[in-house]
């Protein structure tokens, strides 16, 4: 190639810091390969030595990451603020030690970690932290390992349990008892019953909560929240179409939390009597979704078109409801901009355009018609997916992902979040930088460095 020798690595003539930036520039998949290079370009890989002012770090699939190298995050990177692991090996241990050298942590989400199982790995773990505002745990086998930590952390404001497995109720307890002050609360597939929501019932800042496919969670447990939860805004029940919430716990949610602005009801069967009261009793209602119920008919819509007044965006899906209620709409809901109509047999086009038409062009209309081309599985959990995304929260929830097993150790197949696009050069070349990259690398066995 014009003279130019193919045996000799090009990248020696580069500085740490020139390497570093350009590792910077390519995406999470190809710098892991680039580390696999040799140990320099490892060592320019590493994150800690290199951003000593780092506040935000996503570790996904690091399975080669041990305690060794947490503790050299924590200390190279005293001000770190944002914590994401996701898929890794090191255990409770590697956690724990961010903990103690970060003070200033105030976000930490922590799926699919390994290394749970084992007591001794998981004992005299940091009792608290002071800094933590967030935390969520997804996808974890005892997870209650960290409950003392949980219950330690006096400003936590937003609590996420996701898919873990074993009793919650005693650590909901002891979280009503010593963090009274947390604002939002997700909990999905998890063993938690009304015990664990008449704890919860004594968080009275709570504003937010997620209650997702928590079967033994009933009526009486969500009356009890509505009793004392005055300042509930976000209410999301999914009850996996188990029948465990009904009338009664929702028409305590519209007699006692009058400020509610969102509500998302998936897989329940509320009937008229229990709608009407929430139409009229929560006259700030803007956004809206009933998904996959059996009583939601033309009548219910009829009635939302009446008495939902502030009513800005609304969902439906896989529900009864025909043209005749969704005409309602025309002259009702004045504030409505958005709506979204799936698998509702009973709804055709013509009626979309017409209630288009008759909002002069002000109103979004989705409609889409039940084509028969899923099954069963993918369609409830494209449902609950969809339901939850129209208010973005989808990401909260996993999306339309199918639920993964509890397993130690279950592997991933998420990826970095891509980043924004950098200017200059390196931003718009970055696929020939890795191919370059990579062919410098390759270009001889007898290389002048060590491969590891």
């Amino acid at each position: 190639m014009g003279g130019v020798s193919l045996t000799r690595d090009f990248t020696t003539d580069l500085p740490d810091e020139c390497l570093a930036l350009v590792f910077q520039s390519l995406r999470s998949g190809d710098r892991k390969s680039c580390s696999l290079v040799c140990r320099r370009w490892l060592a320019v890989a590493l994150v800690a030595a290199r951003f000593p002012g780092l506040v935000s770090l996503k570790l996904r699939a690091c399975r080669a990451l041990t305690v060794a190298g947490m503790e050299a995050i924590a200390r190279h990177c005293p001000g770190l603020r944002e914590l994401s692991v996701s898929s890794c090996t090191f255990g409770a241990r590697g956690i724990d030690v961010v903990l103690r050298g970060c003070p200033l942590l105030e976000d930490l989400s922590i799926k699919r970690l390994r290394g749970l199982h084992d007591p001794s790995a998981t004992a005299d773990l940091v009792a608290g932290a002071a800094s933590l505002r967030s935390l969520c745990l997804e996808d974890l086998y005892n997870g209650q390992c960290f409950a003392p930590f949980i219950a330690g952390s006096p400003n936590l404001k937003t609590l996420k349990l996701i898919r873990c497995s074993g009793d919650w109720d005693p650590l909901l307890q002891d979280i009503a008892a010593r963090v009274p002050w947390i604002v939002e609360i997700h909990l999905e597939r998890l063993q938690v019953t009304d015990s664990g929501l008449t704890a919860l019932s004594g968080c009275i800042d709570l504003e937010i909560l997620r209650l997702v496919k928590t079967p033994e969670c009933t009526d009486a447990g969500l009356a009890t929240i509505a009793d004392r939860c005055h300042r509930l805004r976000k209410l999301h029940i999914d009850g996996w179409k188990g029948n465990s919430i009904g009338d009664e716990g929702l028409q305590a949610v519209a007699q006692r939390c009058a400020g509610i602005r969102e509500l998302v009801l998936a897989g329940l069967n509320p009937t008229y009597r229990s709608l009407e009261l929430i139409a009229s009793n929560c006259g700030c209602l803007e956004r809206l979704a009933l998904c996959g119920s059996e009583t939601i008919g033309d009548a219910e819509v009829a009635c939302i078109a009446s008495k939902c007044t502030s009513l800005k965006k609304l969902c439906i899906k896989e529900c009864p409801v025909s043209d005749q209620g969704m005409e309602a709409l025309a002259a009702g809901c004045p504030k409505l901009v958005k709506m979204t109509v799936k698998r509702c047999s009973g709804v055709t086009p013509e009626c979309a355009d017409r209630l288009v038409a008759s909002r002069h062009g002000m109103l979004a209309v989705n409609l889409e018609v039940n084509d028969g081309s899923t099954n069963d599985q993918q369609q409830e959990a494209t449902e609950e997916g969809s339901a939850f995304e129209e208010f973005g929260v989808a990401a909260a929830i996993g999306g339309s992902e199918l639920p993964r097993p509890l397993v130690d150790g279950v592997g991933s197949k998420g990826r970095w979040p891509g980043k924004k696009k950098r200017a200059g050069f390196f931003a718009t070349r970055r696929n020939l930088v890795a191919s370059a990259l990579r062919r410098w690398s390759h270009g001889s066995s007898n290389s002048s460095h060590s491969r590891t």
